[in-house]
């Protein structure tokens, strides 16, 4: 990092900062076909955290593909990153996640990127991604895997905990395979007008792939 700043002590001590940041406005901006969400604050603090706590954050080279607001790429920059890509090709998302990393951690050394996840050309330690999962545009979650994969070493993929399946073979043609799955609750608030429930809970894995060692 650029600058100064001391690493959070503790996960929820980050989870207090990342809940501070802007997410989608309701029933606003978010666009359904890319199944975009905001990934609720406790919930990005853990699976962060545990990826720092695996080796994967600090001093590394991170992608956030398909960033959004932000959320995961800021907490790997407080968390000591080296650099964070902040990928997405919505112009909306990424308004709101520049201005959560001016609020959160602007003299860190990040590169906002305005593309689709599969144009991103560029190198990582850590691919740390939320993608779609494909319940609106099929194999969209494929996609996301398929450039992650070459891209880095090591990713981070948030899945539906039925799919844990597809994921590791999916992995395994790639030449990578599952090492961890960390199971967590996304509070998904309502986002739509279509949604008519205050919260819904949906289980989901936190993937680490890493590449197989020959």
């Amino acid at each position: 990092m650029k600058r100064n700043q001391s690493i959070p002590k503790s996960k929820s001590q980050l989870a207090l900062v990342l809940s501070k940041l802007a997410v989608f406005e309701k029933f606003g901006k978010p666009q359904l076909l890319k199944e975009q969400y905001a990934t609720d604050s406790e919930a990005a603090a853990e699976a962060m955290w545990f990826a720092y706590m695996h080796g994967d954050i600090q001093g590394k080279v991170v992608a956030d593909f398909g960033c959004g607001t932000g959320l995961l790429g800021i907490a790997a920059l407080l968390l000591g990153s080296e650099k964070v890509y902040f990928v997405d090709n919505d112009d909306d998302a990424l308004a709101i996640a520049e201005k959560n990393i001016t609020a959160a951690a602007a003299m860190a050394d990040f590169e906002i990127m305005r593309a689709d996840i599969a144009d991103f050309g560029k190198k990582a330690d850590t691919v740390i991604q939320n993608p779609p999962f494909g319940t609106k545009t099929k194999h969209a979650d494929r996609e996301f895997l398929a450039t992650a994969f070459k891209s880095a070493g090591t990713v981070y993929s948030f899945h539906k905990a039925e799919t844990a399946d597809f994921v590791k073979r999916f992995a395994a043609e790639n030449g990578f395979r599952v090492t961890n799955i960390l199971p967590l609750q996304l509070q998904l608030k309502p986002t739509y007008e279509f949604h008519r429930s205050r919260m819904r809970r949906v289980e989901v894995g936190l993937f680490r792939i890493e590449k197989a060692r020959s």
